[in-house]
Parts: C-alpha cells; structure tokens; sequence
C-alpha cells in the first residue's frame, strides 16, 4: 500500500539544544510529516472514519506534546514524535523531517530525518 498523508511545515515552540542559554528559551521547531496508512475507507465514506488518520488530530497532539517538551537533542525529539505518532493514530509509517531554523549562521535550517513503523517500539 502507498497511501500517505501529510502535514508540511507546523511550527511549534519548545526548550531544544545543548547550550545552556537554549535551555531557558523557547525556540521554533519546523515539522514535516508524511503518515502511511490505508486511507480507502476514509475515502470512500468522504470522513474520517475508525481506522483513517485525522491530520488535525495529529497537528493538536504534537503542538501540545512538543510544545511542553525540553530535549538536548533533535534526534530524541524526532524519535520521541515517531513513537507517540505510531502508538496513538493509525499509521503504518512515519516519516518525520525535524528542523531547527537558524540555528546555524548562514543556513536556513538543521534538521533530522527518521522513519519509524510501529514495529520500532515494542510495547
């Protein structure tokens, strides 16, 4: 199957980095996600039906669960998003590209890129 749905670009504001004046402000984070997942029934009922992917839900779920976040590392944070995505919401797969504007002078953006299906969290 080769359903995916996606949501470009949710900005949320969290504690992120390393450095100790990054551990008191809050700072952007950019999320683009593509969600895997059978999106037929969904489709043919013209709703979001049990069992379809309710991108809205996802957006509200991550900007209250990022936004009280505070990690060192955008890695964890992406695996962390990866996890509660495919433990709570339908999806086969996520694939998740995690940027942090200007954090480096010059350049637009530093990110990460995962993909994660729920069989990379054993419960």
């Amino acid at each position: 199957m080769a359903d995916h749905l996606y949501i470009e670009a949710l900005e949320i504001d969290c504690i992120i980095g390393l450095a100790e004046w990054e551990r008191l402000v809050r700072q952007t984070v950019s999320l683009d996600l593509r969600l895997e997942g059978d999106l037929r029934t969904s489709a043919r009922a013209d709703a979001v039906v049990d069992g379809g992917i309710n991108t809205k839900a996802v957006a509200k779920r991550l900007l209250a669960y990022v936004g009280e976040t505070e990690f060192q590392l955008l890695e964890t944070l992406a695996e962390r998003i990866c996890e509660l995505i495919v433990s709570e919401f339908p999806v086969q797969r996520v694939d998740l590209r995690l940027s942090k504007p200007g954090a480096i002078r010059g350049a637009r953006n530093v990110g990460v890129s995962i993909s994660r299906t729920p069989g990379d969290f054993p419960l």
